[in-house]
C-alpha cells in the first residue's frame, strides 16, 4: 500500500484501535498534536478477534507505535483473544504497544493497589481484562499495561455525563452508588499520557494512570451535573449501595499513581476539572 510509505515517511506513525471510541477520539486528536501521524482503523477494517485481519492492517502499517482501545465489555474473545492478536501483530513489526487495562483487575479494598499487587477480579470484565494483561505480557513483554478508572469528559461528554442527563431529563432511574469508590480520570489527561507512552518504550509492564483524587460515583455524579448546570439538583440525584442492590462489584478500588509520577505522567482532580 503506498499511503503506508508515505506515512511512514513522513514522521512517527501511531496506530490505534478503537479510535472511534470515547478515549480513542480524545488520543486521536491530543496524539496529533504531540506530533504523530495517526491510523485508526474501523472495527470492519481491524475486527481485533480475527488475527489475520489484524496482522494484516498492522503488517501493512508498520506502525512505530500501537495503541490498543478496542475492546467490548460483554465479549471475552473480543477482550482476550483481541488484545492477545494486536500484541501479537505489534510484536511481530517490532511496534511498540501501550495495551489500556482497567481498575477492576482488583476487587476493591480499603488502600490503593500498586502495580505490585496481584490481580483479584470478582466480575467477568474484570476477569476477562486481568486474561487480557496475561497475553499481552506474554506476548509483547515490552508492552506498557496502563490501567486506568472511570474517564470522564469536557467538551466531547462520555457515558458518564450521558447518564448524568438522562437522570436530570427524567429519562432514566439510574441511582448512584455511595460505596463504590474510582480514582476518575480527564479522558485529555488519559490521552495525553497513552500519547507520552507510546514514544517511550522504557516503560514497560503495568503502569497506573488515573485521577489523584478518590470519590464515590454519587460523588462523582454530582460534580458532574454541577458541571451541567443542574444547579441545586445536583443534590437530589437517587443515591443508592451496593449492599442494599446485591449486585457483586468492586467496591473501593483505589490506584497508586506514584511510579506514573516519578516518569512525569499525571492526572488533575476531578473536582478540579469540573469545577472549571
Amino acid at each position: 500500500m503506498m499511503s503506508s510509505m508515505r506515512w511512514r515517511r513522513s514522521g512517527r506513525l501511531l496506530l490505534v484501535t478503537g479510535g472511534s471510541g470515547f478515549v480513542g477520539r480524545h488520543l486521536v486528536e491530543r496524539a496529533a498534536r504531540d506530533d504523530w501521524q495517526v491510523i485508526a482503523p474501523p472495527s470492519g477494517a481491524m475486527d481485533v478477534t480475527r488475527a489475520d485481519l489484524v496482522a494484516r492492517e498492522i503488517g501493512t502499517w508498520r506502525p512505530h507505535a500501537v495503541v490498543h482501545l478496542a475492546y467490548r465489555k460483554d465479549d471475552r474473545r473480543n477482550i482476550v483473544d483481541g488484545s492477545r492478536n494486536v500484541a501479537r501483530a505489534a510484536a511481530d513489526v517490532g511496534a511498540r504497544l501501550v495495551h489500556v487495562s482497567t481498575d477492576v483487575v482488583f476487587g476493591g479494598r480499603p488502600t490503593p493497589y500498586t502495580e505490585a499487587d496481584p490481580v483479584s477480579p470478582i466480575t467477568d470484565y474484570g476477569e476477562w481484562k486481568a486474561e487480557a494483561e496475561v497475553e499481552v505480557a506474554r506476548t509483547h513483554p515490552g508492552a506498557a499495561i496502563v490501567r486506568t478508572s472511570l474517564v470522564y469528559g469536557s467538551e466531547q461528554y462520555g457515558h458518564v455525563e450521558r447518564d448524568v442527563e438522562r437522570v436530570l431529563a427524567g429519562r432514566s432511574t439510574t441511582a448512584y452508588f455511595t460505596d463504590e469508590v474510582r480514582c476518575p480520570v480527564a479522558a485529555d489527561d488519559l490521552a495525553a499520557a497513552l500519547s507520552a507512552l507510546a514514544a517511550r518504550a522504557e516503560v514497560t509492564g503495568p503502569l497506573h494512570v488515573a485521577g489523584p483524587e478518590a470519590v464515590d460515583r454519587a460523588t462523582l455524579a454530582r460534580l458532574v451535573a454541577r458541571r451541567l448546570g443542574a444547579g441545586a439538583a445536583a443534590e437530589r440525584l437517587p443515591t443508592t449501595t451496593l449492599a442494599a442492590t446485591g449486585l457483586r462489584r468492586p467496591g473501593v478500588v483505589m490506584l497508586d499513581c506514584s511510579r506514573a509520577a516519578a516518569l512525569g505522567i499525571t492526572c488533575r482532580p476531578v473536582s478540579q476539572v469540573l469545577a472549571g
